[in-house]
């Protein structure tokens, strides 16, 4: 059994977590493969809610499979699909469950996924969800009341570094410090010397920042994020080192990259860790922490 997440950060200087994609139905054989492979390698399992609006199972249940098979989860909850009856209700039962980490999300919108029929919910935001965690660890609920039993749940949130402008993310992020949050895990970073700037300004006594680290897997996918996804920008010199990478080998360059950005990041002490998310190539994240030696 690994130690509480909470704990890593007291006894590491630099702290490692990844995640896992609940799948879309039953057959959960490849995840249990994917828990046993990380679960005594990394400090903390994400696992992802509803990801990108696909329906899948949820989150915590995968939580529950984490603890069982020895690992430490790390819940993450959106305001997407729930109203605040259901996500204190959820944050309640992780609790007794066994599960004391959580990272507090808004949600993608519906749009983006494989139901946009589904009527979006989004009764509390990201920052009023990490209130209601405060609330719950305090013994009582949102209207006030009080509970028979509270929670101790350690509440993170995220951010996006390479957000343009940068402004308003700030501000935002700043409310979520305020509301309580503990961690910080980041969006997709790719440009460290941008990365060293965020945080200059994110530092807060008690609250750690964890670099968000998403395995590029061809120069595809690194013009699509680019392209279409908002708040990451992968440099032009990595995308070159992928399309300069022999046929066949385009993955081993990303796990190169994602290597060496990690080493970088915890020799020169910028942040407290990194999130690696391997999306979908969850059995090479030995291989990532491998290359950042």
């Amino acid at each position: 059994m690994v130690a509480p997440f909470r704990e890593a950060f007291e006894q590491k200087d630099f702290v490692v977590t990844a995640e896992v994609g609940p799948p879309k139905g039953t057959n959960i054989t490849e995840l249990l493969e994917h828990i046993d492979l990380l679960k005594d390698k990394v400090d903390g399992l994400n696992v992802t809610d509803n990801q990108t609006s696909v329906m899948r199972i949820s989150s915590l249940a995968i939580c529950r499979l984490i603890l069982d098979h020895g690992g430490e989860p790390i819940l993450q909850l959106t305001c997407r699909d729930r109203n605040r009856l259901a996500l204190q209700s959820e944050l309640l039962s992780a609790w007794i469950l066994g599960v004391k980490n959580v990272l507090c999300l808004t949600g993608d919108f519906i749009s983006a996924g494989d139901h946009p029929q589904a009527k979006p919910v989004f009764d509390l935001d990201s920052v009023q969800l990490l209130q209601a965690v405060g609330l719950l660890n305090n013994g009582s609920d949102l209207a006030g009341n009080e509970m028979l039993g509270g929670t101790d749940l350690f509440a993170g949130a995220v951010v996006t570094p390479e957000a343009d402008p940068i402004e308003p993310q700030m501000m935002k992020y700043q409310k979520k410090i305020v509301a309580g949050a503990k961690f910080i895990q980041t969006q997709a970073i790719y440009d460290i010397d941008n990365f060293k700037r965020f945080m200059e300004n994110a530092r807060h006594e008690g609250v750690k920042i964890m670099a968000g680290i998403v395995l590029l897997t061809n120069a595809g996918m690194a013009r699509y994020m680019n392209k279409n996804v908002p708040g990451i920008f992968v440099p032009d010199d990595l995308i070159q080192e992928l399309v300069d990478a022999p046929k066949g080998k385009k993955l081993d360059a990303g796990i190169r990259i994602a290597g060496r950005m990690i080493k970088q990041l915890r020799d020169e002490k910028i942040c407290d860790g990194v999130h690696i998310m391997a999306i979908g190539k969850e059995g090479v994240v030995p291989d990532i922490l491998k290359a950042a030696e």
